[in-house]
């Protein structure tokens, strides 16, 4: 195969149309954003995410690859964090992120979705920021129809729809619910930019992570619903401005329990099965 048809291959895979989309977004946002300011954040979190992954693969598998998931998850970190943090912040969060895969996992794959984790640590070991100005939330408001389309089709794609729509109809809900039986003052940002672009990119981008997300729909639900009201009961009782990642770390606990769990019952019922009655 070529190097063009590589190329080609790849970009009809579900990781190659979310770099397109991504960058897509990048592209959208970027003149609203600063221009110029975010470009030194982009370039500094893909540089450090990339060659870290791509030593790490190196190590691990006989040739080269491209590293795929870490592009990914440079973006989606330097897309999420303020533009105004210094260009080394997303490079430095980024890093993280890769290493955290290799580190924070089960025999299967990774725990926790990279980027959630690693904007989380950068929030306390960096005092960061979060603007989520990838999401487009300081463009006119149509504007969120890119976010919502683009969407859609890489979560169809991945076929994450039940994950995603179980946890945006239970956000809206509660948050809903809220406003009737309380002061709707308290919770009318939900429902406004920029909380609801980020809430879309993170259900979009971010909830429907391969590695991290249930597969059956049963499951996609239950996991939806469950970092849906964490992701609420946070945000009601301390308001921490990663609420909706830390829902995101407790579903990723979840499905990696599920995982393990699974594959436990199954060995017994193997070893059941293979064991001669008498």
């Amino acid at each position: 195969m070529s190097r063009t048809q590589a190329v080609r291959k790849f970009f009809r895979t579900p990781k190659g149309l979310l770099t397109l989309l991504l960058i897509l977004l990048v592209a959208a946002a970027s003149p609203w954003s600063g221009g110029m300011l975010v470009l030194p954040g982009l370039v500094s979190a893909v540089v450090a995410a990339g060659v870290i992954d791509v030593l790490i693969l190196r190590w691990r598998h006989p040739r080269w690859e491209f590293p795929s998931g870490a592009v990914l998850t440079a973006l989606i970190v330097a897309m999420v964090l303020s533009p105004f943090e210094p260009w080394w912040v997303p490079g430095a969060t980024a890093a993280i992120a890769v290493l955290s895969k290799y580190v924070v996992r089960t025999k299967a794959a990774n725990v926790f979705n990279p980027a959630a984790l690693a904007l989380i640590v950068s929030y306390y070991a960096f005092n960061t920021g979060q603007s989520w100005w990838g999401a487009l939330p300081e463009l006119p408001m149509w504007a969120i129809s890119a976010v919502f389309v683009t969407g859609v089709f890489i979560a169809d794609r991945v076929n994450k729809m039940p994950l995603v729509l179980a946890f945006l109809g239970v956000y809206y809900a509660l948050f809903t619910i809220t406003a009737y039986v309380g002061d709707p003052r308290h919770v009318v940002e939900i429902f406004r930019a920029p909380d609801l672009h980020a809430v879309l990119y993170f259900a979009f981008f971010m909830l429907t992570d391969p590695p991290t997300a249930p597969i059956k729909y049963k499951d996609q639900v239950f996991c939806g619903v469950l970092v849906a009201i964490v992701s609420f009961g946070l945000f009601e009782t301390s308001g921490v401005v990663y609420y909706l990642l830390a829902g995101l770390m407790v579903g990723n606990v979840w499905e990696a329990w599920r995982r393990v769990r699974f594959k436990k019952v199954h060995a017994r019922q193997i070893v059941a099965l293979a064991t001669p009655r008498t």
